[in-house]
């Protein structure tokens, strides 16, 4: 099973870090008020930046790592892309 390491930007312009099995599943909840509660009063996300990892332990581990980039650094990341 594919794991996955995303990056998703909110209405307000901020940027929300996740990992998942099913990318379109996971940004669709989130748009519906189903994801995390970061998310739902910040609708709709846009999905901006995504990476695939073999085991879920590689998606959180990686998903940490981002998370504790500086705003800059993930959008660096993210126009990388």
């Amino acid at each position: 099973m594919k794991c996955y390491t995303y990056i998703v930007r909110c209405a307000d312009g901020t940027l929300y870090t996740g990992w998942t099995t099913d990318l379109a599943r996971r940004v669709a909840a989130h748009n519906a008020g189903r994801g995390a509660k970061y998310t739902r009063v910040r609708r709709p996300v846009e999905l901006v930046y995504a990476e695939e990892f073999e085991t879920k332990n590689e998606a959180m581990s990686r998903e940490a790592g981002i998370k504790n980039m500086s705003r800059d650094e993930k959008l660096k990341l993210i126009a990388g892309a």
